[in-house]
């Protein structure tokens, strides 16, 4: 059994991704005050439990969210295995979505400003973020993709090795904050320059191609290949439960895209779990 602890910055799409774990075939409690934590907790460990289960607790709770630091180390004395989730988006972001829906922010009683209410989440929220075992950044992806990115991390539920994400953007609109490793492929041919590649994206094979027929291109993915390789034990022996790996272009639409492509078919002899992420492909240019 699996359990996984959801947190994040309200707006960021939590319920998006509690929706989909009950998809998967999770048990799921939305909004669970931090003190039930242990309870819930020991009712999987003592095999009560049928199914997986998942867990959001986030600001929602308000003055009981001081506890939750505290409920997760209560959790790890008494040896009870679970993964913590944070789920984050830029700020700016978050204030559009929530001027945009209109809904109430969390902490809006206690801050006379939206803007003063998210600045008071993230600062609330960073200790839960950096005890993290896994952080999606929600910032650029639509609700689809996310799903996706749900789908691919916890459909295997008794999955309990590394994960690689690789992680195609663009650098003109930011590097992913949950990349651990990140390469900059801007310095390859760009078939952007191509009339009748620039509508196509670096997962088809008329870019793929263009990219990977010029030496350079092979080398510098010999090169990234050999180190992600050389370094995947160490990463492992960490405990590390998942490694971002972000390949960056100007748009993010065909070098990086294509190099996500290479990367996710020659890892596959290294018996990890290997998803993707193209974060930025159906961005305009």
């Amino acid at each position: 059994m699996s359990l996984l602890i959801i947190s994040g910055i309200s707006g960021s799409g939590k319920s998006t991704i509690c929706n989909t774990l009950e998809d998967l075939g999770y048990f799921c409690i939305d909004n669970l005050p931090p003190k039930l934590l242990l309870p819930v907790a020991r009712l999987m460990n003592d095999g009560q439990a049928t199914k997986n289960m998942a867990v959001v607790i986030d600001s929602r709770a308000n003055y009981m969210f001081d506890t939750f630091a505290s409920e997760l180390n209560a959790l790890d004395e008494q040896g009870i295995d679970y993964r913590l989730v944070f789920i984050y988006t830029e700020p700016e972001v978050i204030l559009t979505r929530f001027k945009q829906t209109r809904r109430r922010h969390p902490l809006s009683d206690s801050y006379p400003t939206l803007e003063e209410a998210i600045a008071a989440e993230y600062k609330l929220c960073k200790p839960i973020q950096e005890k993290a075992d896994i952080e999606i950044d929600t910032t650029y992806l639509k609700i689809s993709q996310l799903r996706e990115n749900v789908i691919d991390m916890f459909k295997e539920g008794s999955y309990e090795g590394l994960t690689i994400k690789l992680v195609s953007f663009g650098y003109r609109n930011g590097i992913p904050n949950e990349a651990d490793l990140v390469f900059d492929v801007r310095c390859l041919p760009n078939p952007f320059y191509v009339p009748e590649l620039r509508d196509h994206d670096g997962g088809e094979d008329c870019v793929y191609d263009y990219v990977f027929s010029f030496e350079q291109s092979n080398v510098m993915g010999e090169k990234i290949l050999d180190f992600i390789k050389y370094f995947l034990p160490y990463y492992e022996q960490e405990g590390k439960n998942e490694l971002v790996i972000a390949l960056g272009c100007t748009s993010g639409h065909h070098r990086s895209v294509a190099f996500v492509r290479y990367l996710k078919e020659k890892l596959k002899d290294t018996n990890y779990r290997i998803i993707t992420v193209n974060r930025d492909v159906n961005k305009e240019f």
